[in-house]
């Protein structure tokens, strides 16, 4: 064939493939990432966390040789942890790893297609939208954002990419809360008229790392880019580890419990976020240098934003000096309950027969119903089925990497609890009641944009 017709076809083949890439919403770099039905995912893990070591490690292991992914490098700025990342998941996975720095390095690789996230609480979003950028699906972890800046960049971002983004609220792959979700949705539930979540604890080194913190060096890690957009501080290890106690580094209760339990509110529900909350707490107990409340109630009022005599209320408590740890969380209506610690549906305080008598009304009790008579596989409840929880979740991320389709949790998810998340936050920093500007997409105090 002369070079003159074969460089013509070359040309008209790769404009028709540019024209059909460009009309499917691909950009020439996300269609290069596209990945076959039997091409090998290679993964990324994006802070070497405990999270990661205990909760996203086995799940992958169960599924990753029948799914064919693998892992390949780890990213961590603290020298220390990036160390036993790599040397952990050699063992694992039985080749070499590739320790990066940061994540400039590990995106520089260019054989990256998927990323677990499980950094600090404030990173999440800028995280997540820096991995989709670079043309990766993403696992990320809760609170997705602390901040609405970062909420809205990140949701931007990724809506604007054709790539997987599971949010870590894996109640969205538990039977239980499937199960929930369609009877609420039924309407066979009634409307939903209360909502009580509690997450209580008694664990004085609860998110502390005493012994960790007296390793952390400033010379072992990169501090100013650990910061990210959040204000100069001085190098602090605690900080750096135990920054679950530390305002702007995570809002404490709500990011890390919260989100959880407020998702499900969400998902029931069918609204995206709540029209107000007020907030009361305070450090009442473990006088240890944090920032952040060691006691929370929040009141949330949920409801159409343009029909304000409908509606529930939620109310989310949390103590962290006296408890178990057993999440719960319940929902009311004016027939009985729907309880997620017991995956019993109930007439417990429903309108009975004489009371209902004396109103010239009739009675409204729900029947006795295990949620496990809706669905099948149901777990005993989100404290007992964690691990399940977590590895139905992952599972479903990689599936949906398989096969394009959005996973259980995707980033409007995230979203959504990030703005409930926000909002909490705006009420404990400011003490008065916080809204959210739909136009904007801003939370208000005093009519004003509540800025950290």
């Amino acid at each position: 064939m002369p070079n003159s017709r074969r460089d013509f076809i070359k040309k008209t083949a790769g404009a028709a493939a540019a024209t059909m890439i460009a009309g499917q919403g691909f950009s020439a770099a996300s269609y290069n990432r596209i990945i076959g039905s039997n091409d090998r995912v290679r993964v990324g893990v994006v802070g070497f966390s405990d999270r990661f070591r205990s909760s996203h490690v086995p799940p992958f292991m169960k599924f990753y040789k029948e799914m064919n992914f693998d892992m390949v490098a780890v990213s961590d700025l603290w020298k220390k942890r990036r160390e036993e990342g790599v040397a952990f998941l050699k063992e694992k996975m039985q080749h070499d790893i590739t320790g990066c720095r940061n994540n400039d390095e590990l995106y520089s690789q260019k054989n990256i297609d998927a990323v677990f996230i499980s950094t600090a609480d404030f990173q999440h979003a800028l995280l997540a939208k820096e991995a989709v950028l670079a043309g990766c699906d993403v696992y990320c972890e809760k609170p997705f954002a602390e901040t609405m800046e970062d909420n809205r960049d990140a949701l931007k971002a990724i809506k604007a990419s054709d790539r997987i983004v599971q949010i870590g609220s894996q109640r969205r792959s538990g039977a239980n809360y499937k199960a929930a979700a369609e009877f609420i949705q039924s309407g066979k539930f009634g409307n939903i008229t209360m909502v009580e979540l509690t997450w209580n604890v008694n664990q004085p080194g609860r998110w502390r790392r005493p012994d960790l913190v007296a390793q952390c060096r400033e010379e072992d890690l990169d501090w100013k880019r650990y910061l990210l957009n959040r204000p100069y501080e001085d190098f602090d290890p605690r900080k750096y580890l135990e920054y679950r106690l530390f305002w702007p580094y995570s809002s404490g209760m709500p990011g890390q419990w919260m989100s959880h339990q407020i998702d499900t509110v969400h998902w029931f529900s069918k609204l995206s976020h709540p029209r107000s909350v007020v907030a009361n707490g305070g450090i009442y107990m473990w006088k240890d240098g944090r920032r952040n409340w060691d006691t929370t109630t929040a009141v949330f009022d949920y409801g159409p934003a343009n029909d304000p005599t409908s509606g529930f209320q939620v109310i989310f408590s949390s103590r962290m000096h006296n408890g178990d740890e057993n999440p719960a969380e319940i929902y009311y209506s004016n027939g009985g309950e729907l309880n997620l610690i017991t995956n019993k549906v109930t007439p417990t305080g429903g309108l009975t027969k004489n009371a209902a008598a004396a109103m010239h009304m009739q009675p409204n009790l729900l029947p006795e119903l295990n949620l496990s008579e809706v669905s099948e596989k149901v777990v005993a409840s989100a404290n007992t089925g964690g691990d399940v929880l977590t590895t139905n979740h992952i599972h479903n991320w990689m599936e949906c990497i398989r096969s394009r389709k959005q996973p259980n949790a995707p980033v409007e998810a995230g979203y959504s609890h990030s703005i409930a998340n926000i909002m909490t936050n705006a009420a404990v920093h400011t003490g008065y009641k916080a809204t959210f500007d739909e136009a904007t997409q801003e939370v208000m105090v005093n009519g004003k944009v509540f800025k950290y």
